[in-house]
């Protein structure tokens, strides 16, 4: 075949031998000089990277909270310059908590835990509603009708206030067994009826990826404890009036960090990490209600755990 191909370039071009053999190397020489800068751009260079997927994402979400936007503006009435002047937190009116300041959502929830029956003892009572921030409570701390602290029998009376249930008689020979849920170790949990070695250390371990409970009614949502148990196990504890839970910072924590809390899944923590890439950082917990997609149920279970 080579030898063919030698004779054909001779007759053709009418070299000698050492002139053919050279013409045959040089040839495909030429051929890797013209062909190597395009090979190279093509098969080695890496290639830009593509972010018109990225780019369509953002958008979408953009366009999601512009009409959240415009939704708000038709709902929202026109904001009231705040004021102040003495109030009751157990009387008040939505209109009154408008003109001190307070958005329409917060004053709207004081309402509804007032209907509830919920009820303001002292003046830092009004810090466990989600909406009231530090400032807002600062700048009424002066002209909020009631005591600042408790005394003896008010103290009492709130013990009785939120445990209808439990039998006033001997409250300190009862109260003595109990033992603080959010400092409990498996020994005192295995006290209760019902509950052993795997589920004291499921119930520490969910304790733990919470953040503390807030509520004994999270008892309930712990894989393997029935009805019956979580019943007597309510009875044997209790969550301090003054506990306060671990708290994720929802301007500095990732998606990673977000999705690792029980209540928060990884799609909505995704949502929240776009949604401040795009606005910047939450001035209010009550920006959390801005984001489309994201149950307000969810929001309302995930608020204690938050802080900014």
């Amino acid at each position: 075949m080579m030898n063919q191909i030698q004779r054909w370039v001779r007759d053709y071009f009418g070299f000698s031998r050492s002139q053919v053999n050279a013409f045959l190397i040089l040839l495909p020489l030429m051929m890797l000089i013209v062909f190597a800068p395009a090979a190279w751009k093509n098969y080695v260079l890496p290639r830009p990277y593509d972010d018109a997927e990225d780019r369509a994402m953002l958008d979408s979400l953009v366009a999601v909270w512009e009409a959240g936007l415009e939704k708000d503006k038709v709902d929202e009435k026109d904001p009231v310059a705040p004021s102040v002047f003495r109030f009751d937190p157990n009387t008040a009116t939505v209109e009154q908590w408008r003109a001190l300041g307070l958005s329409a959502a917060s004053a709207t929830r004081i309402a509804h835990y007032r209907e509830k029956g919920g009820k303001f003892r002292v003046k830092a009572d009004l810090l466990k509603i989600y909406g009231i921030d530090s400032a807002f409570y600062r700048r009424v701390f002066a002209y909020i009708a009631l005591p600042e602290n408790k005394t003896a029998t008010d103290g009492k009376q709130n013990f009785w206030d939120k445990h209808p249930n439990e039998s006033k008689e001997s409250p300190f020979k009862k109260n003595i067994a109990r033992f603080d849920i959010n400092a409990a170790d498996t020994a005192q949990l295995k006290s209760v009826y019902g509950i052993g070695e795997k589920l004291s250390q499921r119930i520490l371990k969910y304790r733990d990826a919470l953040g503390g409970f807030v509520t004994l009614e999270q008892l309930t949502e712990i894989y393997g404890l029935d009805t019956a148990v979580v019943a007597r196990l309510k009875t044997k504890c209790v969550v301090l009036p003054d506990f306060r839970p671990d708290r994720i910072n929802i301007n500095q924590a990732d998606e990673k960090r977000l999705a690792a809390h029980p209540y928060l899944k990884s799609g909505a923590a995704r949502i929240i990490v776009a949604y401040r890439f795009q606005h910047g950082e939450f001035t209010s917990l009550d920006d959390l209600r801005k984001i489309q997609g994201l149950d307000p149920k969810i929001i309302d279970k995930i608020a204690p755990y938050l802080t900014l």
